[in-house]
């Protein structure tokens, strides 16, 4: 049983890399950015625009990830400001308003390296067991 999780695991990983490998640089690079951001590695200035008055309405600056939430019309942020730490924000998107995303610092990312982030307050515990010798 425990053979056959490390195969299945084994080949997830791989079908992984092979995903990441059949893109084109810039779309690995574009992909490994935003994950980068979403673990709150990458600062942004994120300007909210009145189009009406053409004029910015505010601006968010900070290591931040960003969703877009188009069932309720809203921009999603959430950006880290201390060491676990967050504060999330709902930014109303309108026909008259609009923002900008900016990165503000170089990241440094890989088209062929990549990282597996375990969360472990996310893994669900799960006990094998094995007989050893057989019966």
């Amino acid at each position: 049983m425990r053979k056959k999780i490390i195969i299945v695991i084994i080949l997830l990983v791989m079908l992984g890399v092979t995903g990441c490998a059949f893109g084109r640089d810039s779309d690995v690079a574009s992909y490994n950015v935003s994950k980068e951001a979403d673990y709150f590695r990458v600062k942004r200035r994120i300007v909210f625009i009145n189009l009406r008055s053409n004029s910015y309405l505010f601006e968010i600056i900070g290591n931040c990830s960003i969703e877009t939430d188009n069932n309720d019309k809203q921009l999603e942020v959430i950006c880290k400001v201390g060491e676990d730490k967050y504060q999330k924000h709902f930014l109303r998107l309108s026909d008259e308003t609009t923002y900008t995303v900016e990165q503000l610092e170089y990241s440094e990312v890989s088209k062929y390296d990549y990282e597996i982030v375990f969360k472990p307050e996310s893994i669900i515990p799960i006990k094998i067991e094995t007989e050893v010798g057989g019966k």
